[in-house]
């Protein structure tokens, strides 16, 4: 057991928060994502609601503080933080504050309190140097949920071919622990001179059954037996000289990627990242020319990184593989170990990045993110009281180790965390960019000198970076607003959600008359329709490609010392051609971004987002039924990953 010390808000207090009216954004869909994304189980057997999830959080994260105040022989005043817990709950109930998805769902668990704080980060990176070391990270990190950067670093050096006419036995234990291990018993083999090894599947638990400590259903062992057969397959090539390093390595990761996915993990995001130079590198998602990385090449964003000044001399050559596709994405490498907000030098060893490119990292590393909602907050007071909470919940997760020795080491001399905002945009429009400006000028000012302030109490050093911009998946639709600093795609649309028809919340939705349909992509699947107004924020076909640009830069300068998430979407007729002055212009004020052609929103079919009329939209809404969640219950479900915006 890591947390042996636990706090708990007060039964009066909770049954005041009972009685409180939610109020979830984007009409009935928030309250939907909430109830099929973040909805627990609780130990009675009954389905959480809103209060209850507050609740536990809560819990949880002065849990963790207490824990560690009281380990450490510091000061601790359980009324003082009686009250205080008082004042985050309510903060967070009214959403102007929240958690990462990954804290809503795993914080105040027993899972975290025995296991540690590996599954409440969202962030995560690693060195390919040691294929099998970096393999073995990875799945275990994704398997917790975080997002993993990955670099192509291997070599490929001392690699042979196994002697697999003496096989070894090895039954897989029906654990995260057991598949990992299979993994590197695999790869190690090959790079290490280890033993060939047959795999036992039969310890594993069928398909359907519940995973406990996490949540959701387990996959079964055809996931994993797959993954081994791909991986033995891409190194028997590398062996045999079919392909390179850099590919290798590449389908090594994505695979595993892939593997979790089906493996009814929360979430797997990846990011790769390779030179400018690597032809190979910026060929893997050239489908014509590698067909066969279609099933595994989806997993990850890849990025360019820029180390030396005459990589920005390349620049061209980039842009060009952008107005086709959107890829590959840009990392300023140079900015990231220099600055902490563009022009404020403040060094720093990262040179990974995580998916979505909030946040840079060493190999190894971890961060944990919280997030702030301006529209939730009736004033600008309230803005900065919700960054306050924020900083304390993600400063406070630092202080609670992992599972992993070599990700503790760095986690207790950097302490990263991200606070963050969604609906800049609204801001910027509602505000202008003066006004925007020093609001996110004070407004580091607070999160900063907090962490400072709680470090100092925890007796810990400080984070060396403290805000981002994330994009924002699942937990902006919960309040209503665009992601990060986004703006919206449409102002009127429908919004889709995807549901396993096995799932409890699917019988609900459809006797609620919720529209749907099949999914057309995966079976057993059902796509449900709800009608959204996006507000009157500019559409991202209304902002210039050059604007989005200036917008990123100055929250990188004012806002962020950590990286911004951003795509600047981007008229492929009309701006296209001009991609490569943006790039020259602003690479060297930021620290990385990826771009898009926005002509390509709703191009397919069930696309998340498709734009209606008005009149559309008020007529989908009339028809909708109230739903009544207190009829929901029984598991939780699997089928909950929406992706991030720049997640492509």
């Amino acid at each position: 057991m890591i947390v042996k010390e636990r706090f708990y808000l007060d039964e009066t207090y909770c049954q005041e928060l009972r009685k409180k009216q939610t109020h979830f954004g984007f009409g009935g869909f928030g309250e939907a994502v909430y109830y099929r994304t973040y909805s627990r189980i609780k130990p009675d057997g009954s389905r959480e609601h809103w209060a209850d999830t507050v609740m536990r959080v809560i819990n949880g994260v002065i849990s963790i503080r207490k824990n560690h105040y009281i380990m450490n022989d510091l000061s601790w005043d359980e009324q003082q933080w009686q009250r205080y817990a008082h004042e985050l709950a309510d903060a967070m109930f009214e959403m102007k504050w929240l958690p990462p998805g990954r804290g809503l769902w795993i914080m105040g668990t027993d899972y975290i309190y025995e296991r540690g704080s590996a599954a409440l980060n969202n962030c995560g990176a690693v060195d390919t140097a040691d294929l099998a070391a970096a393999a073995d990270w990875t799945m275990d990190m994704l398997m917790c949920g975080v997002g993993v950067g990955f670099n192509t670093a291997w070599k490929g050096e001392n690699v042979s071919m196994p002697d697999k006419s003496r096989p070894h036995v090895f039954v897989i234990p029906d654990s995260r622990e057991g598949w990992v291990a299979s993994v590197r018993l695999l790869i190690e083999s090959y790079t290490k001179n280890g033993a060939w090894h047959v795999f036992d599947y039969c310890a594993i638990r069928p398909e359907g059954s519940p995973i406990r400590g996490f949540g959701g259903t387990a996959s079964g062992p055809a996931p994993l037996q797959q993954l081994h057969k791909r991986i033995e397959s891409y190194l028997d090539a590398y062996v045999k000289g079919r392909c390179n390093a850099t590919r290798c390595v590449a389908d090594v990761m994505n695979a595993i990627g892939v593997c979790v996915v089906a493996g009814n993990v929360r979430r797997s995001a990846q990011i790769a990242l390779g030179s400018i130079d690597d032809q190979t590198f910026l060929e893997l998602k050239d489908y014509a020319k590698n067909p066969e990385r279609t099933v595994i090449g989806w997993v990850s964003n890849n990025t360019v990184v820029l180390e030396k000044d005459e990589d920005f001399q390349k620049l061209p050559r980039i842009a060009k593989h952008i107005k086709d596709n959107g890829e590959p994405g840009i990392m300023n490498l140079i900015n990231v170990q220099k600055y902490a907000r563009y022009g404020e030098k403040a060094k720093d060893k990262a040179y990974l990045a995580n998916p979505c490119s909030e946040i840079a990292l060493e190999s190894f590393e971890l961060c944990n993110l919280a997030e702030v909602f301006h529209a939730r907050c009736k004033d600008e007071a309230v803005f900065y009281k919700a960054l306050e909470f924020a900083t304390f919940y993600a400063s406070t997760v630092a202080l609670l180790p992992t599972h992993r020795s070599e990700t503790d080491e760095i986690i207790l001399r950097n302490r990263r965390i991200g606070v963050s905002l969604s609906g800049i945009a609204e801001m910027l429009d509602m505000l202008g960019t003066a006004e925007l400006a020093q609001r996110l000028q004070k407004g580091y000012r607070i999160v900063s000198s907090l962490n400072r302030k709680l470090a100092a109490q925890a007796n810990v050093s400080p984070s060396i970076r403290v805000t981002t911009v994330k994009p924002s998946g699942t937990i902006s639709q919960l309040v209503g607003v665009s992601s990060g600093m986004h703006f919206p795609n449409f102002r009127y649309a429908i919004r889709r959600m995807r549901v396993a028809n096995h799932a409890p919340i699917f019988k609900l939705l459809k006797s609620a008359g919720i529209p749907h349909e099949p999914d057309r992509y995966s079976t057993n699947t059902t796509v449900f329709e709800f009608p959204i107004d996006q507000g009157t924020t500019r559409k991202v076909s209304e902002v210039s490609a050059w604007e989005q640009f200036a917008f990123l830069a100055m929250l990188q300068r004012e806002w962020s010392d950590n990286m911004v998430s951003c795509t600047v979407f981007f008229d492929a007729q009309k701006e296209g051609g001009q991609i490569e002055a943006m790039l020259t212009q602003f690479l060297p004020l930021i620290k990385s971004v990826s771009m898009m052609p926005y002509n390509k929103i709703g191009c397919y079919a069930q696309m998340p987002y498709e734009e209606i009329s008005k009149e559309e939209y008020q007529k989908r809404l009339a028809a909708l039924k109230p739903i009544d969640w207190k009829k929901y219950s029984g598991n939780n479900d699997s089928s909950n990953q929406i992706c991030c915006i720049s997640c492509r």
